[in-house]
């Protein structure tokens, strides 16, 4: 493999801060992602991360159609791209109730389904789809350790599913469980802290059913969690990052193959004083909630972030000497998903050449709904 696969010939035309994508390279990390699952009929990607029609279609001629997103906007641009069966997986709430019923009349073509994980919630939900002569399809969201949404997998859960069950506007798709919490960079012991959180969700499926309610679906996990519910039958993993991968995903769980898929192309603008740089990388144009490193800099890799603002990002580097204002560097983000979404559009790369622009579709909290 080229070492250098991600340097483009000529950047001359290539405006900085800007982010590039390698469509060859999403291709083969939706592959890989397939493959993983053994098909693409139990997996449901998160378009979180990159928020594009293109890459939604990429996904779509690969056979995944059922996909998951944050937010209305999100959930729309899936609708324009006439993707099948959508979760909003972002309970609702306020004006986003009417916005998800009106996504419902809009895309007629798409089946939308939302989750909720109280009783004020799933009434507010269920009046509004009685006052329209309508159904909701809602999940049920599970709390197994995350403690950030969803509802304990006990009895008050088992009786606010049987009242989804029950409700005459509303359709019971089943449970949906998020364990972004659990990290561990050994497989197995991610695999173990995996289990002991899925068995809550499995007892809970278990306990409804002997209130005479099938569970018909289970959505569970992200992406440091994909490897271990991918293998699971009758349960859609929902990984995101697989698509674009990260530079912090990478280092975290070398067990997944997936290959780096978006580049930040930045320049040096200003030698302030011996040893350091400063690259026109601010908070503007990368994720800036992680500690430094900010990004991985390709070529600088002995190097030291010491400071970043708005427009600006200061490295400390023995190399300094050597560089000139305006020259390039690829920089692989820490966090790839709130950067993608820092930017309007972004370059596509095909063979070291700058090919076309995508747009961020859904970067805004709105397209039109």
């Amino acid at each position: 493999m080229d070492p250098y696969w991600y340097k483009l010939t000529d950047t001359s035309k290539i405006n900085s801060p800007s982010l590039l994508l390698y469509p060859e390279r999403i291709e083969e990390n939706i592959r890989t992602m397939i493959s993983m699952s053994g098909g693409f009929s139990n997996l449901r990607p998160h378009i979180k991360t990159h928020k594009m029609a293109e890459v939604i279609q990429m996904q779509q001629r690969h056979g995944i159609q059922k996909f998951k997103c944050a937010t209305i906007a999100e959930a729309e641009l899936l609708g324009q791209c006439k993707a099948e069966d959508v979760l909003l997986a972002m309970q609702p709430v306020g004006a986003n109730i009417e916005r998800f019923f009106k996504l419902q009349n809009t895309y007629s073509a798409t089946h939308f389904s939302t989750l909720i994980d109280n009783h004020t919630t799933l009434d507010q939900i269920a009046k509004a789809a009685s006052e329209k002569n309508t159904s909701a399809a809602l999940y049920l969201d599970i709390n197994n350790g995350m403690n950030r949404t969803g509802c304990i997998p006990d009895e008050k859960a088992v009786k606010l599913y049987r009242i989804m069950e029950e409700h005459s506007n509303i359709q019971a798709m089943g449970l949906h469980v998020y364990d972004g919490h659990i990290r561990d960079m050994d497989l197995a012991e991610r695999t173990r802290h995996c289990e002991e959180a899925f068995n809550q969700v499995v007892r809970l499926k278990d306990a409804i059913k002997k209130n005479g309610i099938i569970v018909p679906n289970l959505v569970a996990g992200g992406s440091p969690s994909f490897p271990i519910h991918s293998k699971r039958s009758n349960v859609e993993a929902s990984p995101g990052t697989t698509l674009l991968w990260d530079a912090r995903y990478s280092e975290l769980f070398s067990d997944m193959s997936f290959l780096h898929a978006a580049v930040l192309f930045i320049r040096i603008i200003s030698k302030p004083s011996e040893n350091i740089v400063c690259f026109d990388l601010g908070h503007k144009s990368v994720a800036p909630e992680m500690n430094f490193p900010r990004v991985h800099i390709l070529g600088l890799e002995n190097s030291e972030q010491i400071g970043q603002s708005e427009e600006h990002l200061v490295v400390k580097t023995d190399k300094a000497s050597e560089l000139n204002v305006g020259d390039g560097f690829y920089a692989i983000p820490i966090h790839i998903c709130p950067t993608v979404a820092k930017y309007e559009e972004v370059f596509t790369i095909e063979n070291k050449q700058a090919t076309g622009v995508w747009k961020v579709a859904a970067r805004n909290q709105k397209i039109t709904i």
